[in-house]
């Protein structure tokens, strides 16, 4: 049966319980509204501990101005009825004010900068987004204390920033980052597919279909990264996207590929009407004679 607590002295409580039984802590941090692909988060967490805390928090400090933080999708009571069937030991739901406590969140004055792997990509559009995942990750962490931590692979970026971050500060903990859940038509699953309508959801296919025609040109021999990334960007255009981006990456450390690098990645994030969509592929090149 699956255990509720919402503040940092509950958690406490009950990891000090734990931590006596000498007991693996394996953690998902969530938004909520959840669907498969944090199930499959889920699955591969409890694969790897004895104990499985999943956390739904709302992070304020990740959303611009002008994004959708007082409209994010939630479905709390759908959501622990997942978590209940799966058998997740303890939901970690904290407020805002649990949080962040003793004023506004957004004057939080200790922050994780996370330098250069922040403001590249979608950090370039949403100017100060990674140091607010990686603060209340750091956070999270420091209140869950948890052995190993389970994240999807589509935030491609998010998931640099946080390897980076625990490596860097030397955090005990493994990141463990999951594969990309996705529907039978191959679009990414993501909480903002709910903002498509029918017809973009018909549409929003053509985002994976695309990094898929990228990928094989690479692996073909394409040695004009540039032109990729400009066909890839064209081609959403033309099936109805605004892309902010189309971009092929080294793999490790999300910097434009050097003659000889191998391990790619291509990243695009693009609007379907009112829903931004991100998604990425990785590759590694054949050496050849």
């Amino acid at each position: 049966m699956t255990a509720t607590v919402t503040t940092l002295a509950a958690m406490h409580a009950t990891l000090r319980g734990w931590r006596r039984q000498g007991l693996h802590v394996a953690f998902v941090p969530t938004m909520g509204n959840l669907h498969y692909g944090h199930m499959t988060l889920v699955e591969a967490a409890r694969a790897r501990g004895d104990r499985v805390v999943v956390s739904i928090f709302v992070n304020p400090t990740q959303f611009g101005p002008s994004e959708d933080f007082l409209t994010y999708p939630s479905t709390p009571e759908a959501d622990f009825a997942k978590l209940e069937e799966l058998g997740v030991d303890l939901l970690f739901a904290p407020s805002v004010e649990e949080m962040y406590p003793g004023e506004h969140c957004h004057h939080q004055r200790t922050v994780i900068q996370v330098p250069e792997l922040s403001d590249i990509l979608c950090g370039a559009y949403r100017p100060g987004h990674f140091t607010g995942v990686a603060t209340v990750v750091n956070k999270l962490f420091n209140i869950v204390q948890p052995d190993v931590a389970v994240f999807g692979s589509k935030d491609f970026q998010q998931l640099a920033v946080i390897r980076r971050m625990v490596y860097e500060l030397s955090m005990p903990v493994e990141i463990v980052g999951a594969p990309i859940a996705r529907e039978p038509d191959g679009l990414a699953m993501s909480s903002r597919n709910m903002y498509l309508t029918a017809d973009q959801r018909q549409q929003a296919v053509e985002l994976y279909r695309t990094l898929c025609a990228a990928r094989d040109a690479l692996a073909a021999g394409a040695k004009d990264l540039p032109a990729v990334e400009a066909d890839g960007a064209a081609r959403l255009e033309g099936h109805g996207f605004r892309p902010d981006y189309f971009s092929v990456r080294r793999a490790d450390d999300l910097q434009e590929p050097e003659p000889g690098d191998r391990d790619l990645v291509i990243l695009a994030a693009a609007w379907l009407g009112k829903a931004r969509l991100i998604d990425n592929l990785t590759l590694t090149l054949t050496l050849t004679g």
